[in-house]
């Protein structure tokens, strides 16, 4: 009888197991108000990505420069919670964040384009065409990517504390990725070296070391997508370039400065996201 009880709980554990890899797998939802979680692969190439809420597409891209997760979207404010009521909110981590789940080859001769790869390729998996995007630090260069790659995709921008370059500390993103990104990751993918990681990260915050990195100040000029500027002022996020970006923009707004600090301000600059988002949404979203 024990015998019997005993294989029953395991047989019991084993279904449960399998059930909870299937639901991983297929991004099945878990409960009422669940993530949709799930994996786009191709080749070498795997993101993790979730889904929340429902409506019009919004690609939520959080900060913490290559280190970029899903998690990171609780700060400065949880952009989640805050717009899966309106929008079908879908977010990422970024390719070889450290503590993310997504993984792929280090494509050392187009760093930006590879992560804007990613982001376009998840949105096709999903069969999303047009789209909104809000995104927080290194998200400012991958919207203006973005913007670039798929203009007649995006239909509306928010760049929130975006990064950029700063003339006075021209190596502080390299300096900061080599020691607070490469070492993590040569430990944890071996095949990557240190010299990868160097080249790399010089094509991406060396050669093209100016203004927003991704694009040029002409690019801007002419971008006639909308774009929402919530400006920082600290070392990696200059004022500076924020203002510039939005001054050059033809169809951009910016909002109060400081929006973080105090944090009750923090509130009124989510309401004028979502003020900007919805009048940009199509009309028949």
């Amino acid at each position: 009888m024990v015998d019997q009880i005993r294989r029953k709980m395991l047989a019991t554990g084993v279904a449960a197991t399998a059930m909870a890899a299937v639901r991983r797998v297929f991004g099945q939802q878990t409960g009422k108000g669940a993530a949709a979680m799930s994996f786009y692969e191709k080749g070498s190439v795997r993101i993790h990505y979730e889904e929340h809420g429902s409506g019009f597409p919004l690609l939520l891209i959080a900060g913490g420069g290559l280190n970029s997760t899903i998690a990171g979207l609780k700060n400065p404010f949880d952009s989640i919670e805050e717009f899966k009521g309106e929008y079908r909110c879908v977010a990422a981590d970024l390719r070889n964040a450290n503590a993310g789940e997504s993984s792929g080859p280090l494509e050392v001769d187009r760093p930006w384009d590879s992560h804007t790869d990613d982001q376009l390729a998840v949105m096709d998996h999903l069969g999303i065409n047009k789209f909104m995007v809000m995104g927080f630090c290194i998200g400012g260069p991958f919207i203006w990517n973005l913007l670039k790659r798929a203009p007649d995709r995006v239909v509306a921008a928010v760049l929130a504390q975006p990064v950029g370059f700063r003339p006075e500390m021209p190596t502080l993103l390299y300096d900061g990725s080599m020691t607070g990104w490469g070492p993590d990751l040569v430990k944890r993918r071996p095949e990557i070296t240190m010299d990868a990681v160097q080249k790399y990260l010089t094509n991406m915050y060396v050669k093209n070391a100016d203004f927003v990195f991704t694009v040029t100040r002409d690019f801007v000029r002419n971008c006639q997508t909308p774009v929402l500027i919530l400006p920082d002022d600290v070392p990696a996020h200059p004022y500076k370039v924020a203002m510039e970006a939005a001054m050059l923009a033809p169809k951009a707004e910016v909002s109060m400065f400081p929006w973080k600090e105090p944090k009750e301000r923090i509130p009124l600059a989510v309401r004028q996201i979502r003020s900007f988002l919805r009048a940009h949404r199509p009309a028949s979203a």
